[in-house]
């Protein structure tokens, strides 16, 4: 990595933590709300990169299976719920895309090799779902009858940083092997992946200060 990527790193790790820390400093005001759940899931997510910078000087593990398997379907679940289950309050939405998530990681076993950074089908897939959420929960916000207070509004945030990191970064994963080719190309996405990234945590973080939520 050159030394931007490095300390664009260092300050996307930082602001998970952030995010994290500032979601417990407003954790009283939601306890008893389903947001409290969104707490602990940018803990995890804290936790999880924590692993992945140092796990490895305590214990033996994979690294690209533990985020593979693990984290980043956690992240897709998580969204799915906070989407479909909570923001449209479709629970058979959520159930049935999750578990198509979850299914497209067997023809994943058969086409990809377990060296690949990030396995591109499973991955597009659920950014493909998520992108779908995400259209929708603009449709919502922009027929609102309380549009004009959006920025009120906690889902409007998590909505805009989803965006900018998931969404914007789709292509980079979907066809990383291809774009490591052209190095230019790869370093100037890379660095858009982490300040993306940066920006969406530091979105999230501000749901918390400036939005409300009646449920």
């Amino acid at each position: 990595m050159s030394d931007f990527q490095r300390i664009a790193f260092e300050f996307m790790y930082w602001a998970e933590g952030i995010s994290a820390a500032v979601s417990l400093i407003f954790y009283s005001r939601i306890k008893d709300k389903y947001w409290k759940y969104f707490v602990f899931y940018l803990i995890f997510i804290f936790l999880s990169e924590s692993i992945g910078r140092w796990g490895g000087l305590f214990f033996e593990y994979n690294k690209q299976a533990f985020y593979n398997y693990f984290v980043i379907p956690v992240q897709f679940i998580f969204f799915y719920w906070l989407y479909a289950a909570r923001s449209f309050g479709k629970m058979n939405l959520f159930l049935i895309l999750s578990s198509v998530y979850l299914l497209s990681f067997i023809p994943s076993e058969f086409l990809y090799s377990e060296n690949k950074v990030m396995f591109s089908l499973n991955y597009t897939l659920g950014c493909l779902i998520l992108m779908i959420l995400v259209v929708m929960e603009y449709y919502k916000q922009i027929n609102d009858s309380d549009i004009l207070n959006f920025d009120k509004n906690r889902m409007f945030y998590i909505n805009l940083g989803v965006t900018l990191f998931y969404i914007g970064t789709l292509p980079f994963w979907t066809f990383l092997e291809l774009i490591k080719q052209y190095r230019e190309i790869f370093n100037i996405y890379f660095a858009y992946f982490l300040i993306s990234g940066i920006i969406m945590y530091m979105l999230f973080s501000i749901s918390f200060i400036w939005g409300k939520q009646s449920s």
